[in-house]
């Protein structure tokens, strides 16, 4: 969830280690039953917290760095596994989670965030609103739009 909120895995790790020592350090002594949703509540928050950081670092970058700052790609990272099974597959494979993943980043942040808890987690819909800190129906409207939208931008690759 984190890595696709932020598109980046070193990101998304830092803010799910994040969110685990927060739960760890402020809510330790709760049941247990109530950490999954805690949990998911504490790394929305990260999450939009890292959203607001972005945009702001994002305005410094422009104007510090130009292109000449751009790094190369790195010419091992480019090359083929050798241990790759069927190389096709993969690729089709990869494009569906490509198409996937850019359709999940279109949609709004609160109807990707519970449709990541409902589809993927598999939270139901009041551990949901417990980790969103909203209410059931608030869930329900944005998972079934979520559902619509993603629908409609993947019919095509159906």
């Amino acid at each position: 969830m984190a890595e696709l909120a932020t598109s980046s895995r070193e990101d998304a790790l830092d803010l799910v280690q994040d969110a685990m020592l927060e739960l760890a350090r402020r809510y330790a002594k709760r049941p247990a039953d109530q950490w999954r949703a805690l949990f998911y509540r504490i790394l929305q928050s990260r999450i939009r917290d890292w959203y607001r950081r972005q945009k702001v670092r994002n305005r410094w970058r422009l104007w510090l760095y130009q292109d000449e700052h751009n790094p190369g790609e790195d010419p091992v990272a480019t090359l083929a596994d050798p241990t790759a099974i069927d190389p096709l597959q993969q690729l089709m494979e990869s494009i569906s989670m490509d198409v996937l993943q850019n359709a999940l980043r279109r949609l709004p942040l609160r109807q990707q965030q519970v449709f990541l808890l409902r589809v993927w987690e598999g939270l139901d819909v009041k551990a949901t609103a417990a980790a969103m800190g909203c209410s059931a129906g608030s869930v329900k409207t944005h998972y079934s739009r979520a559902v619509h939208s993603l629908r409609d931008s993947l019919q095509e690759h159906v």
